[in-house]
């Protein structure tokens, strides 16, 4: 018979797997909180210590690339830590309101405006720009990937092994 504590552990791991997709949603947190659950529920036996290590340093990593993706992105665009944060705001408001799309069209255009203001010069701005929106995307990306790995090495742990 399966545990109704095993079940949440697994729907908190998928759930964190789908929530790297949804906007505003913990994708990492839920899968650490999963995997975290299960672990405490086995008294603290399974998944073993180096599974749980790997397995939180991953989760982690979801969290880290979560919060400063986009960031680090603009950054290396060229943009300023104001255009940076002030982009992150703006596609938030928009994310809420507006879905994804919001997002994606918000970052862009906060930073565009904002290095062009800032530094006068077109070409840079959209280079700032695009940046940031393929850093966007690509931390999620990463994120799918790695809230993936952590459910798929949970099963493996715990059910294989």
């Amino acid at each position: 018979m399966v545990e109704p504590i095993a079940v949440l552990a697994f729907a908190l791991l998928v759930g964190g797997v789908i929530g790297t997709l949804v906007p505003l949603v913990p994708g990492g947190l839920l899968s650490l909180s999963g995997l975290y659950l299960y672990w405490w529920a086995s008294g603290f036996a399974e998944p073993g210590p180096i599974a749980l290590a790997i397995l939180t340093a991953l989760g982690v990593v979801v969290l880290f690339t979560e919060f400063f993706g986009g960031s680090i992105a603009a950054r290396a665009g060229g943009a300023s830590w104001s255009t940076t944060v002030a982009a992150a705001a703006v596609g938030i408001v928009l994310m809420v309101v507006t879905g994804p799309l919001g997002l994606v069209i918000g970052l862009f255009g906060t930073v565009f405006v904002l290095e062009y203001l800032r530094e006068g010069e077109a070409t840079e701005s959209t280079r700032s720009a695009l940046y940031a929106t393929a850093g966007i995307l690509a931390s999620t990306a990463i994120q799918v990937l790695l809230t993936v790995s952590i459910l798929l090495g949970f099963l493996v742990a715990v059910v294989l092994l």
